[in-house]
């Protein structure tokens, strides 16, 4: 089976594929007709796809997340490379095919990630700072081992999370050794809890985010976490006037800077300033990790990457 990224211009191939998305749309011709716009992925890579003519039967068969035989022809529509289907059918018993062998995973086992973070609770030497994370870290349970951090913009796949919050640890561990000034216990645990809500913001099967929850629509997850922070300090009885409670909760309000960007309030104490850039550092150099991983090999550029302001990332060849 050829993969997502080692597909070429003109290709014409058969595979088996993960309908990541899929939409039901209409041409502009009259009388307008109805066809597909899809996302097929693999653990490769995904690439847009179109299926034209859709028929009242392909309605009732084909539906996100379903695993797909193709057979399909590469063009290239404004630079980039997208699917003509030709010929589309759900996959059967026989074909030997499983949804986990189109699944992204985070490349370290979310085993070994769930151990990083949980030393990393334990290594906080604050008692109330650790119990706080303790009981939030507890509240999203397994979920934890397999969530993705976003919907779309980095860290979108099998423990996409996890992966994420392990790396901002190591971002962390040395900013503090180069910034001594900095709260190693406040900078450890903000980077535990500012997405810890993400899992109960997202519905995801395998990696892959559905649609939002109503809590997650209606409220976000920085308003979550900040509710779980309170939470916790009420069933562990710690005074909800603390400086730790505060300082927790201040952090993982403002992570994402400024109000376009969800932050109620902007970073005011050195760490909050610390883990926004860590965050932010994390999340967009795994922006461009992933396109270059999984950009076709033909090509030189990346799609347009919207977390990085809609650019495109060359792949510079050394």
């Amino acid at each position: 089976m050829t993969e997502i990224n080692k597909l070429n211009s003109q290709d014409e191939f058969v595979g088996f594929y993960l309908l990541k998305e899929l939409e039901l749309k209409q041409t502009n011709n009259t009388p307008p007709k109805d066809y597909f716009d899809i996302v097929l992925c693999d653990a490769s890579g995904q690439i847009s796809a179109k299926y034209w003519d859709v028929s009242p039967t392909d309605k009732e068969t084909f539906f996100p997340m379903g695993l797909v035989k193709i057979q399909g022809i590469v063009q290239t529509y404004r630079e980039r490379l997208q699917v003509k289907i030709i010929r589309i059918r759900k996959t059967l018993p026989e074909d030997g095919v499983t949804l986990t062998d189109f699944i992204r995973s985070a490349p370290i086992r979310p085993v070994d990630l769930i151990h990083t973070i949980n030393q990393a609770v334990k290594d906080i030497n604050d008692p109330e700072i650790r119990t706080l994370v303790e009981y939030c870290v507890d509240k999203v349970g397994e979920k934890l081992m397999h969530y993705p951090a976003a919907k779309t913009h980095h860290h979108a796949y099998y423990a996409g999370l996890a992966y994420h919050i392990v790396r901002m640890l190591e971002i962390g561990d040395f900013l503090c050794k180069q910034r001594p000034f900095l709260n190693a216990d406040l900078i450890r645990a903000g980077i535990i809890l500012h997405d810890i809500a993400k899992p109960e913001e997202m519905i995801a099967q395998l990696g892959i985010v559905s649609e939002y929850s109503v809590q997650g629509k209606l409220l976000g997850h920085l308003a979550m976490a900040s509710n779980w922070i309170t939470e916790a300090a009420i069933h562990s009885g710690i005074d909800m006037q603390s400086s730790r409670v505060l300082a927790l909760q201040h952090i993982v309000l403002s992570h994402h800077n400024l109000g376009e960007w969800g932050s109620p309030v902007q970073p005011q104490i050195a760490e909050a300033v610390a883990l926004h850039y860590i965050d932010s550092l994390d999340a967009k150099l795994q922006m461009v990790e992933d396109a270059l991983d999984t950009m076709p090999v033909s090509e030189e550029w990346t799609p347009f990457i919207r977390g990085l302001e809609n650019k495109a990332i060359y792949k510079i060849k050394l």
